[in-house]
């Protein structure tokens, strides 16, 4: 019976790919925009999505519930977050960028960007290119499985 190696399993280095990279924007996140991993992660979520509820910022964002409410009130008490009623759902609320959200939310995209450049830095473009399309392969395979 042949015993797979768990370091070579692909979710095993998945999560550890994932766990140095987030390390190291978290450090970047609190460095260069003040805001902790979840802020960032919540704003650059909302920028590039909203206006959006708190369910579907958990959703996009890759948070749970419970972080994405905490870390889209921080926002919203710094300025960078406004929280307005759904029209659609009286219940239900919605954010959208501040002007100035807007201005750090550009910061932050530029800090992925070069978090993207220095993850991907020792693939080749057609490496990227090809890599890029196989991670959209297994995510749909596996998210409308």
């Amino acid at each position: 019976m042949t015993s797979a190696k768990l370091d070579r399993s692909l979710t095993y280095r998945l999560h550890l790919l994932h766990k140095v990279s987030d390390q190291v924007s978290h450090q970047a996140y609190i460095q260069d925009l003040k805001l902790s991993l979840s802020e960032g992660r919540c704003l650059a979520t909302v920028g590039a999505f909203e206006p959006m509820s708190i369910m579907a910022l958990a959703d996009k964002g890759n948070l749970n519930k419970g972080q994405a409410s905490r870390a889209a009130q921080g926002l919203v008490d710094l300025g960078l977050i406004a929280k307005t009623g759904d029209p659609e759902d009286g219940r239900g609320i919605q954010l959208t960028l501040t002007a100035k959200g807007r201005r750090l939310w550009k910061k932050t995209m530029d800090l992925i960007d070069q978090r993207n450049q220095a993850i991907f830095g020792c693939l080749s473009a057609q490496e990227r290119q090809t890599f890029s399309q196989l991670l959209d392969r297994l995510v749909e395979h596996n998210v409308n499985a």
